[in-house]
C-alpha cells in the first residue's frame, strides 16, 4: 500500500473564475503544509494493511484543523496495480489579521489582532491580539502545537493582561487522539483573577473579584477499539483555589461569594460507540462536517478533604451521556445530558443538569429545518456560579444577561436555507429565520425581578469564509422581542462570529 500525498493550494488556478493576479499572489505567498505535517496525522501508513476505519478516522483528525478547509482520502489501484491511498487535502490563508467589530445583546465587542493558524506550514497556531467587550480590555497572547515533536502531545498557552486582572494558561497533554488510542495524560495551569458581575435585566448591578488557581494531572488508559466501542480508565487529582473579594476600585454594590478550595483525587470511566456521520450544509455551508452519532457515557468521581489541604470534605461527581436517533441524511436527534455536583454536610451542593436536545431535518440540499434547546436545572448554586439567559445565549431579542435564576429553559427553531451565491470565490452566503423561546426559575444572587417566559422573533444572513482559517460563520441578524421590561428596545441588531450557522 502506497500513501499520496495530495495538496492543494489556497485557489486552484486551473479554474476561470480562481486564475486572477490576485489569487495568483496569494498563493505564491501562503506556505503551503508540510507533507510531515499531513502524514502525521494518518493513523495508517505504507505498507499496513488496509483499513476503511482508519481512512475514516483520519479524514476527520485532517478536518479538525483550522488551516485546512477540507480533507479526503481515497483508495485506488494505480497503472500497476498496486494499492494507492490518496491523502487530498485543501489549504486556506493563515495569515489572518483580526478585525471584528460584534454587536448581540445590546453590547459591542471588539477584537484587533493578528493570527497564524499554521506557522510555517507546521500546523501550530500563534496568535496576538486586544479585546475589548463588556467585561474587560486586555491584550492576549496565545500558542498552540498540536503535535509537539510530531507527538500527539499538544501544547497550549494563553497570557492574558487586562484592565481588571490577568489570566494565565498553560497545559500539556496527550489525548486519546484516536478510538484505538491505549494511554493518555495530562498536566495543567490556570491563573485567574478578575472582577465579575452579576446583571439585572442586560445592566451591571453588583460585583466581586475573583482569583482562581487551578491545577490538574491525570493519565488515562485504554483497551482500545473492541467491537466498535472504546473502554477507557483515567485517573488523577486537581487542586482548585477560588478566592472571593471586592475589587480594587468598587463602581458597584459588592456580593462577594464564599471562598471556596477543593483538593481531590479522582477516577473515571468512559465508554462510547464508534458512530460518526460525515455531512454537509448543516451548521457549515458546502464543507464537509463530522459528526458524533453514538452512544457514549462518561463517569468521573472525586473526594476532597482536609487532609489534602481542603477547606471542606466534599463528594465530587460529574456524568455526561451523549444518545442519537436518525440520520443526517433526511432527521437526526442529537441528546446529550451533563451533571456536575457536589456532596458535602449531607447536603447536594452546586448541582447542575444539564439537558441537551438538538434536531436537523435535511429537507433538500438547500433548506434545512433546525431546533436546538438547551435547559439547565440547577440546585443551591455557588453564589459565583449563575445561570443566565439573554442575547448571548439563544434569546437574540434581549440584551445579554438579561435573566438569571438558579435553571432555565431556551429554545431556538430556525428553518435554515444556503445559496449557490459565492461571491468573488471568498464567501458562501446563507439564510435564517428563527424563533426563540426561553425563561428562567429560581433564586439569584440579587433577586432581581423574573419577567417570566421570553420571545423573540427574526430574520438573519450568515457569510462562511472558504479562504481563510476559520470555521466561524459571520452572522447578521434583526430580533424582535415580544416580551421583557418596557425599556428594552423594540429591535435588536446583532453581529456576530459564531462557530456554525
Amino acid at each position: 500500500m502506497r500513501v499520496v500525498l495530495v495538496q492543494e493550494n489556497i485557489f486552484d488556478l486551473s479554474k476561470e473564475e480562481e486564475n486572477n493576479w490576485l489569487y495568483r499572489l496569494m498563493n505564491r505567498l501562503h506556505i503551503v503544509t508540510r507533507p510531515a505535517t499531513i502524514r502525521s496525522q494518518l493513523l495508517f501508513s505504507e505498507g499496513n494493511g488496509f483499513d476503511p476505519r482508519l481512512i475514516a478516522e483520519s479524514e476527520r483528525l485532517l478536518r479538525e484543523n483550522k488551516y485546512l478547509y477540507d480533507a479526503s482520502i481515497t483508495p485506488a489501484f494505480n497503472s500497476a496495480g498496486e494499492l494507492e491511498i490518496d491523502v487530498l487535502t485543501r489549504d486556506v490563508w493563515t495569515l489572518t489579521p483580526e478585525i471584528t467589530i460584534s454587536r448581540g445583546g445590546g453590547e459591542n465587542k471588539t477584537i484587533f489582532g493578528i493570527e497564524e493558524s499554521n506557522l510555517f506550514g507546521t500546523g501550530r497556531r500563534i496568535q496576538l491580539s486586544h479585546e475589548d467587550d463588556v467585561d474587560r480590555r486586555g491584550n492576549v497572547f496565545g500558542y498552540y502545537d498540536r503535535q509537539l515533536g510530531n507527538s500527539w502531545t499538544a501544547l497550549n498557552l494563553s497570557i492574558a493582561d487586562n484592565s481588571d486582572g490577568h489570566s494565565h494558561f498553560l497545559s500539556l497533554e496527550q489525548p486519546f487522539h484516536a478510538l484505538d488510542a491505549r494511554s493518555a495524560g495530562g498536566l495543567s495551569y490556570l491563573d485567574d483573577d478578575r472582577r465579575s458581575t452579576f446583571y439585572d435585566l442586560g445592566d451591571e448591578a453588583a460585583e466581586y473579584r475573583h482569583e482562581r488557581n487551578h491545577y490538574l494531572a491525570y493519565g488515562g488508559l485504554s483497551g482500545g477499539l473492541s467491537d466498535g466501542w472504546v473502554r477507557r480508565w483515567t485517573v488523577g487529582a486537581a487542586y482548585d483555589d477560588n478566592v472571593f473579594g471586592p475589587p480594587v476600585d468598587p463602581e458597584l454594590p459588592a456580593v462577594i461569594p464564599e471562598n471556596r478550595k477543593l483538593v481531590y483525587p479522582f477516577v473515571g470511566y468512559e465508554v462510547l460507540e464508534d458512530r460518526y456521520e460525515t455531512s454537509m450544509n448543516h451548521n457549515q455551508m458546502d464543507r464537509a462536517e463530522d459528526f458524533y452519532l453514538g452512544t457514549r457515557l462518561a463517569l468521573r468521581l472525586g473526594w476532597s478533604d482536609t487532609d489534602f489541604g481542603a477547606d471542606r470534605d466534599a463528594l465530587i461527581y460529574s456524568m455526561s451521556a451523549n444518545h442519537s436517533i436518525g440520520s443526517l441524511k433526511e432527521r437526526a436527534l442529537l441528546l446529550s445530558a451533563n451533571l456536575n455536583a457536589r456532596l458535602e454536610n449531607g447536603d447536594t451542593a452546586d448541582s447542575t443538569v444539564d439537558l441537551i436536545a438538538t434536531y436537523y431535518w435535511t429537507q433538500s440540499e438547500k433548506w434545512l429545518f433546525f431546533t436546538h434547546l438547551v435547559s439547565t436545572i440547577g440546585h443551591n448554586l455557588d453564589t459565583d456560579h449563575v445561570v443566565e439567559i439573554g442575547g448571548d445565549n439563544g434569546l437574540r431579542g434581549y440584551p445579554l444577561r438579561y435573566q438569571a435564576g438558579d435553571s432555565s429553559f431556551v429554545m431556538s427553531v430556525e428553518q435554515r436555507y444556503f445559496t449557490d451565491w459565492y461571491p468573488f470565490r471568498l464567501l458562501r452566503v446563507g439564510g435564517a429565520v428563527f424563533v426563540d423561546v426561553g425563561r428562567v426559575w429560581g433564586p439569584n444572587a440579587i433577586d432581581s425581578e423574573n419577567l417570566g417566559w421570553l420571545t423573540d422573533v427574526g430574520f438573519g444572513l450568515r457569510l462562511a469564509p472558504t479562504r481563510l482559517g476559520t470555521t466561524k460563520v459571520f452572522h447578521v441578524d434583526i430580533a424582535f422581542p415580544l416580551d421583557g421590561d418596557e425599556d428594552i428596545d423594540d429591535v435588536q441588531i446583532l453581529f456576530r462570529a459564531k462557530r456554525g450557522f
